[in-house]
């Protein structure tokens, strides 16, 4: 038997595959179209999107770095756009997949902010970032005094100092609304699910070898996330894209000591998203996330990862949760360009698109990636709003060596703040960590090859790997 003919290949299953296969057949009934990935608990073995936390974050992840970048403004500009997009999008799908659609997909909107006792000046900077960019975009922002907030009771030393609600931040259960894209994909009669395959190149087309069949297509779009990098290499080992790492992280579902209704969470610190608590749709506690720069996937947590998560929850969100009973452990593995920033559209290998890199903000962007590469897929109309993010751009530098040192130092030292360690207080020593922070990390800039300088996020692996 033959290959079987369609228009458009999606290789890779997480929220950005799905949201652009549904995007392209939902858009042009006429056009065939492939998704291919591991379906089903395998699919979520090391995924990024099976083990989100789903926080549609608009102005949430704000930190002082983002407005003092030109791509970091970019970014949140994607973020509100995004934002706006998510009712119409969540309706639509619903819609499409009728009674196929879990009956809750736990959206909700309410945000707090929490600048706790356990921070450092970084967490005070990004607060002060957040309330700024929610104010410059007409957002609503609001100071609350944190004994108000409902589900919320630290302990006494790790208590939030300031906090800030903001009302239409909103979220979703990042597992019940994959069963929703799914049940959606299935009402689409001109979209078909494969297993994962072998993807070649085959003259103008590409091919998909799934082992019981054979898929051919002249474009193909790869929304692999962190496994992007190794697939295209196989595909064509000449091809210029920039690399694609890794944060991995771990969260815990647990049963949560009273129920919550909003989104907890601390601003981004030390390479985490943030210590937060996100409502379920079955009543759990989403309680996450740690992250680890990675130069590859892993598939599983390690233990000192989820002992600092559960320290850092007990302390600074509910020391209740001491008795909660856990219901699942999340290891995910988060897509990031080696520059810091998505791969999104065209490459120049004609028929080649990449979709991934998006780090923690792919399920939030999920609706505004989808639609503009859909648009451009289909009618040929470029992209504005995604034109920065060209999977073969140059690398995009907006740190000097200097200052990109600077700012990972102080995510190191906000870290020690929060795992309270506590230099002795005599002399220099209470000065010393974060010293001996600045010399390691000048050491490991002035190391890597000329023209590249790893954005704060990523400079672990810089000590850690060195110029590979």
């Amino acid at each position: 038997m033959g290959p079987k003919r369609v228009d458009f290949m999606v290789v890779g299953d997480g929220v950005l595959g799905r949201s652009i296969a549904y995007a392209l057949a939902s858009a042009e009934p006429t056009a065939r179209v492939a998704l291919s990935g591991r379906r089903g608990e395998q699919s979520e073995q090391g995924a990024a999107s099976g083990a989100a936390g789903a926080m549609l974050s608009t102005v949430g992840e704000v930190t002082a770095a983002t407005s003092r970048t030109v791509h970091g403004r970019l970014r949140l500009s994607m973020a509100v756009q995004a934002a706006d997009r998510w009712p119409r999008w969540r309706d639509e799908i619903r819609a499409y997949a009728g009674a196929g659609a879990p009956v809750d997909d736990g959206y909700g909107t309410g945000t707090f902010i929490l600048l706790n006792a356990v921070s450092a000046r970084l967490d005070e900077q990004a607060f002060h970032a957040i309330e700024a960019a929610a104010r410059r975009h007409a957002l609503p922002v609001e100071h609350t005094d944190p004994a108000d907030i409902p589900g919320y009771r630290p302990l006494d030393n790790d208590r939030a100092l300031r906090a800030l609600h903001l009302p239409a931040e909103a979220f979703l259960d990042a597992r019940r609304w994959l069963a929703t894209l799914d049940a959606a994909l299935h009402a689409l009669p001109n979209l078909a699910r494969t297993p994962a395959g072998l993807l070649r190149a085959a003259g103008d087309d590409y091919t998909l070898h799934t082992g019981a069949d054979r898929y051919t297509a002249p474009t193909v779009i790869v929304a692999a996330g962190a496994w992007t990098t190794p697939l295209l290499a196989r595909l064509d080992p000449d091809l210029t894209v920039l690399p694609v790492v890794c944060a991995e992280g771990s969260a815990v579902s647990v049963d949560g000591p009273t129920p919550l209704r909003s989104v907890l969470r601390t601003p981004n610190r030390a390479y985490a998203c943030g210590l937060h608590a996100v409502p379920q749709a079955d009543g759990a506690w989403y309680v996450g996330a740690t992250a680890q720069p990675a130069i590859s996937p892993g598939e599983r947590p390690t233990l000192g990862g989820v002992r600092f998560l559960l320290d850092a929850a007990l302390g600074q969100l509910h020391h209740g949760l001491t008795g909660s009973a856990l219901r699942q452990l999340h290891h995910g593995n988060r897509p990031i360009g080696l520059d810091g920033h998505p791969l999104l559209g065209q490459t120049a290998r004609p028929g080649l698109w990449v979709a991934t890199g998006t780090h923690r903000d792919g399920l939030h962007a999920s609706p505004l990636i989808a639609q503009e590469l859909s648009e451009a897929l289909l009618h040929g109309t470029p992209s504005h709003i995604l034109a920065a993010w060209r999977p073969d751009r140059a690398l995009i530098n907006d740190w000097t060596a200097a200052e990109a040192g600077r700012e990972a130092a102080s995510h190191h030292h906000a870290l020690t703040a929060e795992s309270r360690m506590r230099p002795p207080l005599t002399g220099s020593w209470p000065d010393a960590l974060a010293t001996a922070y600045r010399h390691q990390l000048d050491e490991a800039y002035a190391a890597m090859p000329d023209g590249y300088v790893p954005p704060p996020e990523l400079a672990p692996l810089a000590y850690e790997h060195g110029p590979a």
